[in-house]
């Protein structure tokens, strides 16, 4: 299907297309849903259950259900998916999960939302984004590596059905499918128990769409292509600092993940603009500034430890059933909690902007 674009293109231009692409789905709905795992995990510690973590939920549904039934009927084939069939770590998940969570609240967002807020003109987003990517950078090529590979060397697990958590209990593919079915009954359940509109769920079914529709592209695109060619989706991590170096030296090859931010970006744009919701915003003090660039320093080495962000790791790499990605999430909700419980909401001073809402963005 893809080799006449292929012919077109070139593979490059082509994989880099479908990244922009892709990204500018998520970036769309994204910013109409206001998906954020931040706001939700407060919602969550704070027992409230309202709308933020409904759409998550949503989100996360869409793109587990989606992707297993792709995998169900043979669409698609994840089992040479990165988070799958290479070695992982699991201290690296955990510690990287737990920072990513605390770092989240501490700059009002998660990487993927700083990304959509920034081109609302959000510039406390857009500092904290590039403060992220710069950290990630760091700890994948840079000063923090030799921090991030002692973490992660702590505990490793081998590629393959080990790194499946549903194979480990001697699940398959029927089992996986119900259990996603389970997440998007409860979506549901907490999206009509908060009167969430129904333009808000289509929504958030749509940004967890995007995660499927990029696991299909790639494999698509590794089917119809001569070389070899990565299978994987949505992430920010990595696309963030591939993207900071492009800027820097201009050598980076067009690829998948550098078509993400820009799509993003594009796609959050043209939803706030079209429904009038551009607004340019900045810090209000010193100390709300110090707090969010500590928040995203917590971020971008606790993404690089973890293999993923909130969304590369905590829905498209959960949507694989990627061992280490569901340590990940798990490790994102109970940092995030505890940091919401003896920080926030311990009187500990916060940014003005703030304090009227714990689960608005950032």
């Amino acid at each position: 299907m893809l080799t006449p674009i292929i012919d077109l293109l070139g593979e490059d231009r082509l994989s880099w297309l479908g990244g922009l692409l892709v990204g500018g789905l998520f970036g769309f709905f994204a910013q109409r849903s206001r998906f954020c795992l931040r706001a939700a995990a407060v919602e969550f510690s704070r027992g409230e259950g309202g709308p933020r973590l409904a759409v998550w939920l949503l989100t996360f549904a869409a793109a587990l259900v989606g992707t297993q039934g792709l995998v169900a009927i043979g669409w698609l084939d994840v089992s040479e998916a990165r988070q799958l069939a290479q070695q992982g770590s699991i201290s690296g998940a955990l510690a990287g999960g737990v920072m990513f969570g605390c770092g989240m609240i501490l700059a009002r967002g998660c990487a993927s939302r700083l990304l959509v807020l920034s081109a609302n003109g959000n510039l406390r987003a857009l500092l904290s984004g590039l403060v992220f990517a710069v950290t990630a950078q760091a700890a994948y090529r840079g000063l923090l590596s030799p921090a991030r590979e002692w973490v992660t060397n702590l505990w490793l697990v081998d590629g393959g059905p080990s790194r499946d958590i549903m194979a480990v209990f001697g699940a398959g593919a029927p089992e996986k499918l119900a259990f996603g079915g389970l997440w998007l009954i409860a979506g549901l359940a907490f999206a009509f128990r908060s009167n969430l509109p129904r333009g808000l769920i289509l929504s958030a079914l749509a940004t967890g769409a995007a995660v499927v529709a990029g696991w299909l592209f790639t494999y698509q695109l590794s089917q119809a292509s001569f070389a070899p060619v990565t299978l994987k989706s949505l992430t920010f991590s990595g696309p963030s600092a591939e993207l900071l170096m492009l800027v820097l030296s201009s050598q980076l090859r067009l690829s998948f993940d550098l078509g993400i931010i820009p799509g993003v970006f594009l796609g959050s744009f043209a939803a706030a603009a079209r429904a009038g919701e551009l607004k340019l915003e900045g810090f209000s003090d010193g100390l709300g500034m110090r707090r969010y660039l500590f928040g995203a320093v917590l971020m971008g080495f606790g993404a690089m430890l973890a293999g993923g962000c909130a969304v590369g790791a905590g829905v498209t790499g959960a949507s694989v059933f990627a061992l280490t990605a569901w340590l990940v999430l798990a490790g994102m909700w109970l940092g995030a909690g505890l940091t919401d419980r003896f920080v926030d909401r311990a009187g500990i001073p916060r940014p003005r902007q703030a304090a009227n809402s714990p689960t608005s963005g950032v």
